[in-house]
């Protein structure tokens, strides 16, 4: 075992929106219990509602400001800003939407899925309840 430098993978689409650079994955070095990266909201828009079957998600904004929409019909609201930290349980329907209709949200994700989209479950009867 040794320790591995990455860099950042081709930019994706994941199955709930946004864009993602991979880091630390199970295809990148065969991580058994973490996914680690990037995401990019545009501005004025927001993901699917959905959430991560078995899987716990701990989000860092680095930038722009983040609306998180979480629960089983999605009314608890929160928001989050450069330097807040974002804490999603497994199984936690959510929806994550950028606040700025002009500036980018970035953040830097780890979740308990190595392979990162395996346990996206899109919640599209959700999606309506968040203006």
């Amino acid at each position: 075992m040794k320790a591995t430098v990455l860099r950042e993978s081709a930019e994706y689409v994941g199955a709930q929106g946004p864009r993602y650079g991979g880091g630390v994955s199970a295809e990148s070095v065969g991580s058994a219990h973490l996914w680690f990266g990037r995401v990019t909201i545009a501005p004025g828009e927001r993901t699917k509602a959905h959430l991560h079957e078995r899987h716990e998600t701990a989000i860092y904004v680095l930038s722009g400001s983040c609306v998180v929409y979480s629960g089983p019909d999605l009314a608890m609201r929160e928001e989050a800003g450069p330097g807040d930290y974002i804490y999603i349980p497994a199984s936690t329907s959510h929806l994550a939407a950028n606040a700025s209709q002009t500036d980018p949200l970035t953040a830097i994700i780890a979740r308990t899925d190595p392979n990162e989209q395996e346990s996206v479950v899109l919640q599209s009867e959700l999606d309506r309840r968040v203006p």
